[in-house]
């Protein structure tokens, strides 16, 4: 019996208690993330994206593009992306090569277009994964727009 109540005390100790949030923990709903559509679009740059960066944790970090113009050809030599489309359509074009490259930022490469690359179209709740070094870009059809929430991973 002693042992019994010994091991419920122990196992109960190393639970959280409740109403307490585990460090790290991040949750955005569905209707915060669509959302976003109105409220990025007013932010959009010259070259017709905005984001939102929503935070770094560890090897990982999150954020959300709307795009309401192709994107450039990426191709981000230690990092892989996880696409979720919240709004809009798009066409994802991977693999191949990245034309007249150039290298923006440490591990990031960039040019007006992909080489040889397969089209895939996205619509709202498709998930994309995309290894580093993969060329990728996105190709939004003229007069629309794309909102998708993005997680950037460390590669090994």
């Amino acid at each position: 019996m002693k042992k019994t109540t010994l091991l419920a005390v122990v196992v109960a100790s190393a639970l959280p208690l409740s109403g307490e949030e585990p460090t790290g923990i991040a949750v955005w709903s569905g209707s915060d993330l669509k959302g976003y559509t109105a409220k990025l679009a007013p932010r959009l740059n010259e070259k017709s994206l905005a984001l939102e960066h929503l935070g770094t944790f560890g090897n990982h970090s999150a954020l959300v593009a709307h795009r309401q113009a192709d994107g450039e050809a990426e191709l981000h030599e230690t990092q892989a992306d996880f696409f979720v489309v919240q709004d809009g359509k798009a066409t994802l074009v991977v693999g191949g090569k990245v034309v007249d490259g150039r290298t923006t930022a440490p591990g990031e490469i960039r040019g007006p277009s992909i080489e040889g690359g397969r089209k895939h179209p996205l619509a709202p709740g498709d998930v994309v994964h995309i290894p580093a070094r993969t060329a990728h870009q996105v190709l939004v059809p003229a007069g629309g727009q794309f909102t998708y929430f993005v997680i950037k991973v460390d590669a090994p």
